[in-house]
């Protein structure tokens, strides 16, 4: 999935829904950085985009019929819209001011800020997510010392979310550190 291919998907949505701001709060979220930054092809593999109507979060789900899963679009083109709500993911305080706007042709895209995207997905607690999260921290995409300095602000849904994604930090912290040391010690080590 890429930049052009979001632009695309909102423009169709746009058309049905009539708003022009969109919020991508999932995997593809750091696609907000695709313009100035290198994304590792891991970390945009996903076919849908979770987002929702920036100024009407609700109305996201009128265009579900028509570009969503399983939808003619989606069966046309091979990605989709995933209508969430904003109050889904588990996010640490400030998270909408950090959200990074990239406009086009009279579209704006609200992407999740990377390291809030990697909070989010450590409440969650996929396979899936924590290959995200660490092919973000490798690259640079994701700050594992901004996500653990986020976190006490972050609003998880119980205390067993909490404990599951403080562990998941904690080993990507030591994970990083014997990381970077063997790279130290021998710059030539290819990234795992």
């Amino acid at each position: 999935m890429n930049l052009h291919a979001l632009f695309r998907l909102f423009a169709e949505a746009k058309a049905l829904s009539g708003h022009q701001d969109y919020v991508v709060i999932g995997s593809l979220s750091v696609l907000g950085l695709e313009e100035s930054f290198d994304i590792p092809e891991t970390m945009t593999m996903s076919v849908d985009a979770d987002c929702y109507t920036k100024a009407d979060p609700g109305r996201i789900f009128d265009v579900v019929k028509a570009l969503g899963e399983n939808s003619p679009f989606h069966i046309e083109h091979g990605f989709y819209l995933d209508a969430v709500s904003p109050h889904l993911p588990s996010l640490p305080a400030g998270w909408e001011n950090r959200l990074i706007k990239v406009e086009r042709e009279g579209l704006r895209i609200w992407f999740l800020e990377p390291s809030d995207a990697a909070l989010s997905k450590y409440a969650r607690g996929e396979p899936r997510d924590q290959r995200w999260i660490r092919a973000g921290i490798l690259s640079g995409v994701v700050s594992i010392p901004v996500v653990n300095s986020r976190f006490a602000s972050t609003s998880f849904y119980d205390a067993d979310e909490k404990n599951k994604a403080r562990a998941l930090v904690n080993a990507d912290i030591k994970w990083f550190e014997i990381i970077k040391n063997q790279r130290s010690k021998d710059p030539g080590i290819p990234a795992p």
